[in-house]
This record gives structure tokens, C-alpha cells and sequence, in this order.
């Protein structure tokens, strides 16, 4: 009698084809190439927060200038702006110059962009600088991300994908303490701290291998039809997840922003309460991300958890009646955010094969820091209807469980459309 027949298991995805003959890369060159991967993916979040402790001096110094109330919080908020409208585009650039090339050319002028108003003594200039810093972040963020997808497979791409968020929310807390430090100097010295990158770049052009396709995934994925180049560009799929991720940021950074007008509308008005607050919640991120590490779960299977701990973080704090309740409130929001960023970013990972990588993680950084630069307003129309801040956090309260109950059945449809079939025989 012959032997069985193996069922034939349903067409792989991208990451699924990954993970059973992962390639796990290790050894010093490795590490190595990871650490100037997480410092690079960290440039962005210190354009984002660095210069917020001096805000302050700079209003002072500039306080004779028309339009200062504007323009100074406009030096700390424009990266954000630059970087969600020409990530998309940074991610053409990327996929047709080559991702370590312009890594390392945005790094080098990310130093000459961000070291600026050391030198410019007009508020409208500096506020210019400041928008092309957000240009060469683009470009950054898009190709430490889209390199550690051309490096890396299955698993092991997750956490280190996943290690991108942890790295984001440690390196959030130093550099709001670096350029306080460095502010005591003067409203200027904390822009020396864009230098830093002049150290990476060499660094990045001696240790960075050239990246090249995974025929492996060529051949398995069904979307291929003719050359790489050729293949369509997968819209449809990627399209929904950066939706997704745009209402996602909004709710990762909600309670990042309002956590200290919360407190304050609660009578919490020292500046060290609020610093430990916010330190709590940073902490919660990491140990999200961690927990994303630590398991095999699928993206699909974390969104809906992810998207329901951040709803009952901001029911908590909707109802928190003191600022305990309300810290761990956020607390929860912040864990289930730790979750949730590197979940979505594996999952566009997942839909991008190395011929369109580039494109579609712009696209996602994109998504991403618009829902980051909408924050703030969506919180500011939702409390113009509801009466107050602490009100809106319950809408979105209401709007994360809705997203949760959604997730979780399409998660449901996704288990049961890729089940195995039933072992077939074949008769002697």
C-alpha cells in the first residue's frame, strides 16, 4: 500500500513562508549591524521630543517675533508633519536609489538639518529646519525599518521589529532628560545632540551589508507572476492595515499628550509628578513590546488584545477619580500600545515582498505619525462635542472596542481560512 499523501497546506504569506525555514543570523557582525539599526531608528524620536524642555526659553527669546505663540510650538511638532507627508514618498526613493545609500546620506544631513538653529538667528528659519529635518527622518525611519525587513526573517524579524518600539519609548525618556540638562546651557545647546549622527553614518557605510532580494520568498509568494520588478505593488491589503494604523496612533499617543493636562485638571501641577507619570507610563510601552517578543503569536492574533487594553486603559481613565486610578489608567493604554505598534508593523511587513518593501513601510511610516500629528486634534474636537478631555477618552474608549470586536473576527475568518486539510490517502 502506499504512503500517505501530506495534505497540502493553504498558500503560504510572505512571513508564513518565513518562519519554518527561518535563517536566525547571529555572531558580532550582527549585533553590531543591529545596534547602528536601533540608534538609527531612534533619530526621529529625538527630532520629536529633544527641544520640548526648552520651548519655554526659545518662546522668550523670540518673544518679540509676530506669530511666536505659533511658531515656537511649530519647531517642536513640524518633523512629525514632514515626516508623515514624505515617508510615502522616501519609500519610492528607497526602493529605486537603494535602502543603505540613502540611509546614509539622510543621516549625514540630518546632522547639517538638525544642528542648524545653532547658527540661524530668524524663529521663521529655524521652524524651516526644522520641517527638513522631518524630510531626512522620512527617510531614516522608512530604511532602518525596511533593512531590518531585508535582513532578517520570520521570528526573529518580529523581535526586532518589535525592539524598534521598545528602543522608541526608552529613547523618548533619555533625550526629554538630555535636553533638559542640555537647556540649562541655553535654548540652543540641546541641538548639539544632532551631531550624534555624524558618528553613525561612517559607521553605517563601513558595517552595513548591501541588502538583496529573497529569492526564497520570490518563489514562494503567489503574487509573483514575472520579474520582481514587475509584480504589482499589493494596494489592496496594505491599504487597510495603514488605515489601520493611522487610528491606532491615534489612540498609542493619546495619553502620551493629554496625561499632563489630565493630571493638571485634577490638580496634579508639579512638574516632578507628572515627569514620574509619564516615565510609568514609558515603561508600560517597553514591557508591551517585550511581551509582543516573548510569544509566537501572529499580528493577527495580537490587534484585537492590543486594541482592547488600550480601550480599557482609556475607560479607566475616563473614570478614574483621582490621579492614581488615572496613571493606571494609562498605564494599561500604554501596555496595550506596546502591543499593538510592532503588531501592525509586522503585519505590513508580512504583505511586502524586497521589490516594494521600501514603498510600504513609507507608506506605513507615513500612516503612522499621521495619526501621531491628528492626535492632538481629534482629542481637541471629540472634548468641543463631549464638554471635557476626560469625556473624550471615553469615546474613544467606545471607538477601541468596536476595533477590538472587529479585529477579533477577522482574526477568527483568518484562523479558519488557513487550517490545514485533513490528511489525504491514496488506495493500493
Amino acid at each position: 500500500m502506499p504512503a500517505p499523501v501530506p495534505p497540502l497546506p493553504p498558500p503560504p504569506s510572505t512571513a508564513e513562508a518565513d518562519i519554518p525555514s527561518e535563517q536566525v543570523v547571529s555572531g558580532p557582525g550582527h549585533r553590531l549591524r543591529l545596534t547602528l539599526l536601533m540608534a538609527g531608528a531612534c533619530l526621529p524620536i529625538l527630532g520629536a521630543v529633544l527641544i520640548a524642555p526648552v520651548l519655554p526659553k526659545m518662546h522668550d527669546h523670540f518673544a518679540h517675533v509676530a506669530g511666536v505663540d505659533a511658531l515656537v510650538p511649530m519647531a517642536l511638532t513640524i518633523p512629525a508633519l514632514s515626516l508623515a507627508l514624505l515617508a510615502p514618498f522616501a519609500g519610492v526613493v528607497v526602493d529605486r536609489l537603494g535602502r543603505k545609500r540613502l540611509l546614509i546620506v539622510s543621516t549625514v544631513v540630518y546632522a547639517l538639518f538638525g544642528t542648524a538653529p545653532l547658527w540661524l538667528d530668524s524663529l521663521g528659519a529655524i521652524v524651516a529646519s526644522r520641517a527638513l529635518v522631518g524630510v531626512t527622518e522620512a527617510a531614516i525611519m522608512t530604511c532602518c525599518t525596511t533593512l531590518i525587513g531585508d535582513y532578517y526573517t520570520g521570528r526573529q524579524r518580529d523581535r526586532y521589529l518589535a525592539m524598534q518600539t521598545m528602543c522608541a519609548a526608552i529613547s523618548a525618556t533619555a533625550f526629554l532628560i538630555v535636553g533638559g540638562t542640555a537647556g540649562s546651557a541655553g535654548w540652543r545647546a540641546p541641538f548639539w545632540a544632532y551631531a550624534v549622527s555624524l558618528l553613525l553614518a561612517p559607521a553605517m557605510a563601513a558595517f552595513l551589508p548591501q541588502p538583496r532580494p529573497d529569492d526564497r520568498a520570490k518563489a514562494l509568494s503567489p503574487t509573483v507572476s514575472g520579474p520582481m520588478g514587475r509584480r504589482p505593488f499589493p494596494w489592496r491589503p496594505l491599504v487597510g492595515t495603514c488605515a489601520l494604523t493611522v487610528f491606532g496612533a491615534v489612540l498609542f499617543y493619546t495619553l502620551q499628550v493629554e496625561m499632563a493636562f489630565l493630571l493638571d485638571d485634577m490638580g496634579v501641577t508639579g512638574t516632578s509628578m507628572i515627569g514620574l507619570a509619564a516615565a510609568i507610563t514609558s515603561a508600560a510601552i517597553v514591557v508591551g513590546s517585550v511581551v509582543f517578543t516573548k510569544t509566537g503569536r501572529t499580528p493577527q492574533a495580537w490587534l484585537p488584545t492590543a486594541f482592547g487594553l488600550c480601550a480599557a486603559g482609556f475607560a479607566v481613565v475616563w473614570l478614574a477619580p483621582n490621579p492614581v486610578l488615572l496613571t493606571i489608567g494609562a498605564v494599561i493604554n500604554c501596555f496595550g500600545g506596546g502591543i499593538m505598534l510592532p503588531s501592525l508593523l509586522t503585519l505590513a511587513m508580512s504583505k511586502l515582498e524586497f521589490a516594494d518593501r521600501g514603498r510600504g513601510i513609507g507608506l506605513w511610516t507615513g500612516s503612522f505619525f499621521l495619526g501621531q500629528f491628528l492626535c492632538p486634534l481629534v482629542v481637541l474636537a471629540l472634548t468641543s462635542v463631549v464638554g471635557s478631555t476626560a469625556k473624550s477618552m471615553g469615546v474613544l474608549a467606545l471607538s477601541g472596542v468596536v476595533a477590538s470586536a472587529a479585529l477579533g473576527l477577522a482574526a477568527r475568518r483568518h484562523r479558519a481560512g488557513t487550517a490545514p486539510a485533513p490528511v489525504q490517502q491514496i488506495a493500493g
